[in-house]
């Protein structure tokens, strides 16, 4: 066990949990350890990694003293929250690799991945077992939780990218941890070849008692769609759904349960919250999945936990012996060790952060009992008091019309209802255009599915949906509507299935794209 300099004195961590403690051990207090022992897990953990880092790692040490802060003297959290944030602008990228590394020689085992870069160039993280190792233990989590025990034959199709990316090779490692611990997993890793992927259900899965799809929410929604039509019935082969890099609704995740036949959405699901800077950071549990429907059906609960806002966030919980986050000002801050330690690191996402007792109040102040709510539901022995975070996806994930946010999701709701989720795929691209007479006006590029194609009958029903749902969630839209008139209607674009201009095979959807003035008009290709 480690020790650190607390409020002056030696404090030993009694839960500081690495590779070599028993996953029973973190698990058991995963089910058992109740609120207050989180808030000094979260507080203890983070000031000992931050007075080590500081002693410890060269770039970190001069980062504090240009900001004249001298470490000793951070004794308390709330001192910590004073700290000057560290981000990929002021630290990552003003620093050679090894200066911000524990080892600068690089003598000891890494695996590098990227960023997508899509918000600029990509950044490069290297991180060691201790990450891989964490991801392990909410892997494990949910395999417990989806299978309803240890024992369950079962395949897992990683479909996420196998490349420089982070989400294929973590999901792979977690995976096989918990088959070097005994676990009766078998892996396949096809990435995002689909075909690949559809041999692996159809020759593969029914020799299985289930099957996890691990992957990214669109593509894993692509498989899904497509899986009629190469003869495979998934609701005969007891699929689960692991997901990461990406927020979706609950509407989307309802679309899916409903076609493979999931019985039981809060525990055969799961969202990661993750990143290549650090890895799994926070997960959906079968509790933040209750709550947030709740919420949804609540507006008064909604405003309460997230804020007056039109986006759905996704909430999650975390470990505080793993990662801590905060959010000052709604800006999401992470602090987690890895081969390059973060402290008060922003990421670039907004949302916040509650204790479990704050958030079961807020619960409680708006007359939801929750405990009666989760065993309606058949949860009430999985109600974890981890600590939440919830995050909205980066101000980059929307497009403006005439100076207000316009969001993909009030698009990609309306596209999984019927008939549109039969002819278009659900990805999309907003743009916002201006036309010659350099009037704005906004673009949306849809992609069909496979061998479909759009009446304008059709066309003209998703134009109506979208508008009304656009002025039903967005206030200032339905403002921005009644002045513009005919104005306001976007205009659509038609794709072919993965036409490779905003659609390319497997990658990453990107939801929104940012043009110069003078785009002109978009072009009906269909």
């Amino acid at each position: 066990m480690q020790k650190s300099k607390i409020k002056g004195k030696d404090t030993k961590q009694a839960s500081h949990f690495e590779p070599e403690d028993s996953v029973e051990k973190v698990l058991s207090f995963i089910h058992e350890k109740k609120n207050n022992f989180w808030i000094k897990e979260r507080e203890n953990k983070t000031l000992e990694l931050f007075h080590a880092v500081a002693r410890g790692v060269s770039a970190y040490k001069d980062f504090l003293k240009k900001n004249h802060i001298n470490h000793e003297k951070i004794e308390t959290f709330k001192d910590f929250e004073q700290v000057p944030h560290i981000d990929k602008s002021n630290y990552i990228r003003q620093y050679s690799l090894g200066e911000t590394s524990w080892d600068p020689s690089f003598l000891r085992h890494l695996v590098s991945t990227s960023t997508s870069g899509s918000t600029g160039e990509p950044t490069y993280f290297s991180r060691d077992k201790r990450v891989d190792w964490q991801a392990s233990v909410i892997h494990e989590l949910f395999y417990q939780n989806a299978s309803g025990g240890k024992d369950v034959p079962t395949l897992v199709i990683v479909c996420f990218g196998m490349g420089v990316w982070i989400g294929g090779i973590i999901t792979y490692q977690a995976f096989e941890m918990l088959g070097q611990r005994g676990y009766p997993i078998s892996i396949i890793t096809p990435g995002i070849n689909k075909e690949e992927i559809f041999k692996a259900i159809k020759n593969i899965s029914p020799h299985f008692k289930q099957t996890i799809l691990a992957g990214y929410p669109p593509f894993i929604k692509d498989i899904i769609d497509e899986a009629p039509g190469k003869d495979i019935n998934l609701k005969e082969l007891n699929i689960k759904l692991l997901f990461a890099a990406e927020a979706f609704t609950e509407k989307f995740r309802n679309h899916l349960v409903k076609k493979v036949g999931i019985r039981n959405p809060y525990l055969e699901t799961m969202n990661i919250y993750g990143s290549a800077d650090i890895g799994a950071m926070a997960f959906e549990t079968p509790l933040s999945i209750l709550i947030r429907q709740i919420a949804l059906k609540k507006p008064k609960l909604f405003k309460s936990i997230f804020s007056p806002i039109e986006k759905t966030p996704t909430l999650a919980q975390y470990i505080p012996s793993f990662i801590n986050f905060e959010a000052p000002n709604g800006e999401i801050i992470l602090t987690g060790n890895n081969s390059i330690p973060l402290l008060r690191y922003s990421i670039g996402d907004h949302g916040g952060v509650y204790s479990f007792n704050q958030m079961l109040e807020k619960l409680t102040v708006n007359g939801i009992s929750l405990y009666r709510e989760a065993k309606a539901v058949g949860i009430e022995k999985h109600l974890y008091q981890l600590p939440f975070v919830f995050v909205y996806e980066r101000m980059d994930f929307s497009t403006t019309l005439y100076g207000l946010q316009v969001y993909p999701e009030t698009i990609r709701e309306v596209l999984l209802e019927k008939p549109f989720d039969e002819i278009f795929t659900g990805k999309l691209t907003l743009i916002t255009k201006y036309n010659d007479n350099q009037d704005q006006y906004l673009e949306i590029n849809l992609e069909l599915l496979k061998d479909k194609s759009a009446s304008p009958m059709i066309e003209q029903m998703l134009l109506d949906r979208v508008m009304t749902n656009l002025r039903t969630k967005n206030s200032e839209f339905r403002e921005l509507s009644n002045y513009l008139k005919e104005r306001a209607i976007p205009r659509t674009v038609f794709w072919p299935h993965e036409d490779p201009l905003y659609f390319k095979k497997g990658i990453k959807q990107e939801w929104v794209k940012k043009i110069q003035n003078g785009g002109g008009n978009g072009i009906n290709k269909i």
